[in-house]
């Protein structure tokens, strides 16, 4: 008989307590945000993918339960092979206690994992395992209300060293494209 290391039980995750969860989605529906695909936040994630070099790159909105990715750009084949010989699907929508963007926006700061298997909280989520993610870099999306709405993150299969200029970089664009996304729903245009 073998032994065979004990799996990370869903729900048990290390996944922060949210309790502005309920003001968030309430204001992400008073901005016509996080229920559809936006075209011109997946050309922000394509903007971020090739600036970072990440093969992964998200605008997140962070709901109750779920997540939803406004914007994306994956790669065109997921990195992980399952053990049923699949490849694991990159949809829009994420439970609560996957990845790392739920803490981001409960922090309220940028998080930088050069490599999550670095950090016990982190290496067992899921997205490590079924995706295949190993770095990670995200800053929240804060509007004129001091709300976090979600991330503009970046992910990668392999371990990075986002540096400094990484960190600079993903808070700029967070800030300025909280300011573009809310001034776009006041003044009633499309992102």
């Amino acid at each position: 008989m073998s032994y065979e290391p004990p799996r990370p039980v869903r729900g048990l995750l290390l996944t922060p307590e949210d309790k502005d969860a309920p003001a968030r989605a309430s204001r992400l529906r008073e901005l016509g945000l996080g229920e559809r695909a936006e075209p011109a936040l997946d050309a922000f994630a394509d903007h971020l993918a090739r600036l970072t070099g990440a093969p992964y790159a998200m605008v997140n909105f962070v709901g109750e339960d779920t997540q939803f990715f406004a914007g994306l750009r994956v790669p065109a084949v997921a990195a992980v092979v399952r053990e049923d010989g699949g490849r694991p699907e990159v949809g829009r929508f994420l439970p609560r206690d996957h990845g790392f963007c739920p803490h981001v926006v409960v922090r309220r700061k940028a998080l930088v994992l050069e490599d999550v298997r670095d950090y016990p909280r982190f290496a067992g989520n899921p997205v490590v395992d079924e995706y295949g993610i190993r770095s990670y870099l995200g800053a929240p999306l804060i509007d004129s209300s001091g709300m976090a709405l979600g991330t503009v993150c970046a992910a990668d299969v392999a371990p990075r060293a986002w540096g400094r200029t990484g960190l600079e970089t993903i808070k700029s664009l967070a800030a300025g494209l909280a300011a573009h996304m809310e001034g776009s729903a006041r003044d009633g245009l499309p992102l």
